[in-house]
Parts: C-alpha cells; sequence; structure tokens
C-alpha cells in the first residue's frame, strides 16, 4: 500500500477522448498524455491511473482496442506511473482516456490562479492540433503536419511540470479544450490582472497557418473565438485566421505558465536542456480587469 508523508497531496484527475488518429497505438498514447498532463500541470507527479475504454461491441476489431490499450500502457509507463485497472464499457463509439491519481507538495501546488502583474507568459508546445487533425478528417492534412501534431500530442508536459518544480512559478494551466486564449481568460479571471499575448511570438505547428486560411477549424475552435471576442482586445492588424487559431481547440497541448521575468531564462534554459525546443515567451501580464490584449 502507498501510503502519503507530510510533503505529498493527491491530485485526482479525469478525461476522455475520441479517436483524433489513425493509428490506434498513437491514439492510445495521445489518450493518456492528455489525462496525465492535468496533473502535470498542478506541478504533480502522476502515480497511478485507470484506464477507461468504450467501444461498439462487435464493430470493432480486437486488435485495434489492443493496440488503443498498448499506446495507453507504454505512455503511463513512460511517466513513471503505473495502469492499477480500468473499466471497459459498451457505447456507439471508441472513446478512450484515464483516471489518474498524482501527488504534489500540498505547499508547492501549481494552480491557474496567482499570475501577478509583472510576470511574462510561456507556452511549451505549439498550436494548431486541433485545425490538423480536423483536416485529417477530410484528407486536407500534409501529412508533415499530421506527424507534427502527433508527436506533439504524445508529447508529457512531463519536462515543464519538472522545470516548474525547480524554478518555482506564479500560475500554469493545461491548454486544451478551450484553446489557447480560453485557457489565458481563465488565469485572467483570478485577480486584477489583464494578460497580453503577443500573436507574432505564439508558436505553430507547420501548416496550421495553411489550414486556418482553408477555414477548416473544428466546432469547438469556432465556439471558443465566439466566445472570446467579447473578452478580448484584437489588434486590428491580426489576421482572423490567426484569431481563431489562438482559440484553436487543442488536444493534449502544452502548458502555458506565468512567473517572474527574472525567472523565465532560467526555465527557458531548463526547457530548452531537456531537449524541448519550441517553448516561447509569448506575453505579459499587467494589470486589469481580466481581460486579453492580442496585439
Amino acid at each position: 500500500m502507498y501510503r502519503l508523508n507530510a510533503e505529498q497531496a493527491l491530485v485526482l484527475t479525469v478525461d476522455l477522448l475520441t479517436p483524433i488518429a489513425d493509428d490506434p497505438y498513437v491514439f492510445g498514447q495521445i489518450a493518456a498524455a492528455n489525462s496525465l498532463s492535468d496533473v502535470y500541470a498542478m506541478g504533480g507527479t502522476p502515480l497511478a491511473a485507470l484506464c477507461i475504454i468504450t467501444f461498439p461491441v462487435g464493430e470493432i476489431e480486437h486488435e485495434t482496442v489492443k493496440r488503443i490499450l498498448e499506446g495507453v500502457w507504454n505512455k503511463v509507463r513512460e511517466a513513471g506511473a503505473v495502469i492499477a485497472g480500468g473499466h471497459t464499457l459498451k457505447d456507439t463509439e471508441i472513446k478512450c482516456g484515464l483516471a489518474v491519481t498524482g501527488i504534489v507538495h500540498p505547499e508547492r501546488v501549481v494552480k491557474n490562479t496567482g499570475a501577478r502583474p509583472g510576470d511574462v507568459l510561456i507556452l511549451t508546445k505549439p498550436l494548431g492540433t486541433g485545425i490538423i487533425t480536423t483536416a485529417l478528417r477530410v484528407g486536407l492534412a500534409p501529412a508533415s503536419s499530421v506527424e507534427e501534431a502527433n508527436r506533439f500530442m504524445c508529447e508529457l508536459n512531463r519536462t515543464p511540470a519538472e522545470a516548474i518544480r525547480e524554478t518555482g512559478v506564479n500560475a500554469a494551466t493545461d491548454i486544451t479544450g478551450f484553446g489557447l486564449l480560453g485557457h489565458a481568460w481563465e488565469m485572467a479571471q483570478t485577480g486584477d490582472i489583464d494578460l497580453l499575448i503577443d500573436a507574432s511570438r505564439v508558436p505553430l505547428i507547420p501548416g496550421a497557418m495553411e489550414l486556418a486560411s482553408q477555414q477548416l477549424f473544428p466546432e469547438g475552435s469556432l465556439k471558443n473565438y465566439s466566445f472570446m471576442k467579447p473578452r478580448a482586445d484584437f489588434a486590428p492588424s491580426i489576421p482572423e485566421d490567426l484569431c481563431l487559431l489562438l482559440c484553436d481547440a487543442q488536444t493534449s497541448g502544452g502548458l502555458l505558465i506565468a512567473l517572474p521575468e527574472a525567472r523565465a531564462t532560467e526555465l527557458l534554459v531548463r526547457l530548452r536542456a531537456a531537449g524541448n525546443t519550441t517553448a516561447a515567451i509569448i506575453g505579459s501580464v499587467r494589470s486589469g480587469s481580466g481581460r486579453i490584449r492580442v496585439d
């Protein structure tokens, strides 16, 4: 039996995904990385997980389910956690995800609250998984963009989690279904602050901008943009396609981190040393009223 000590508190998360990759093994890896991300966003360490998978009985090959579960198993093992069990359910479509239990020091829990005026904002993965996976479904996504999207979605947020524990940050959140601006807006609601996003510095997966010009956004991204338009101030020079990409619904996205400017270089150095070459400073925090400014 695992026993918590005075320096450990439990973190519990649950996420389910429908398939967004053609390869069942890759989908399993993405589903696991996506579920583990919530623990990492809080500065925690995954400990154990329950796997939940649904599928139409009699309408799907057993090998497909097996490959999904292999992807889940190997990604959880990469995270240093274990699969403690799980459940299978009959459904009209495939869904897969994990209920994850992690641990974190009670006094070092990283929340999506606490960003302060003067902080800088760092994003650890590029945007574009929503529009690329949607384009894939209709056969319009370049193979190179799909490959890159899958690579980033399979990538654990373990490295950024370890880096923020070492560096110390004021706030962090993982970028998922609400898109970059939606999660940034959530971060801005916790105090008298505004978040300023420099659109030119936001990393994008190659090919995402070209797909944006074809208006291949998923419905979730369009809803995110509609939600953000009255809550954000977009500079007139920002093309609407780019505004939409900043609202693109992500799966297993990176972390958005707010920390004092004096620590930003240290955090980036740690990320680079661990192999993360896409992390970038994309904005800053100032006093305000909970709005997002995109320049």
